[in-house]
């Protein structure tokens, strides 16, 4: 299983689940990451947290910790 964490700076990945529940969840699928949803990987802060990713549009900055929530392909 690969996540939006592991995800390679410039490359673009699609999403396949969303894993965690509740607010959490809904959280990250109010940010538009939403099954079958391109996210292209921007880049990363220095000490690799947060990362900065492109989605429907726009830019969206992600804790690792949630990242770590989305499975891709």
């Amino acid at each position: 299983m690969k996540t939006l964490k592991d995800a390679k700076i410039g490359s673009t990945v699609r999403v396949v689940k969303l894993h965690g529940e509740g607010a959490l969840r809904r959280r990250i699928m109010d940010m538009g990451i939403t099954r079958h949803t391109e996210i292209y990987i921007r880049k990363a802060a220095p000490l690799g947290d947060p990362i900065e990713v492109q989605v429907r549009g726009y830019e969206l900055s992600l804790r690792k910790a949630d990242a770590e929530m989305v499975e891709v392909e």
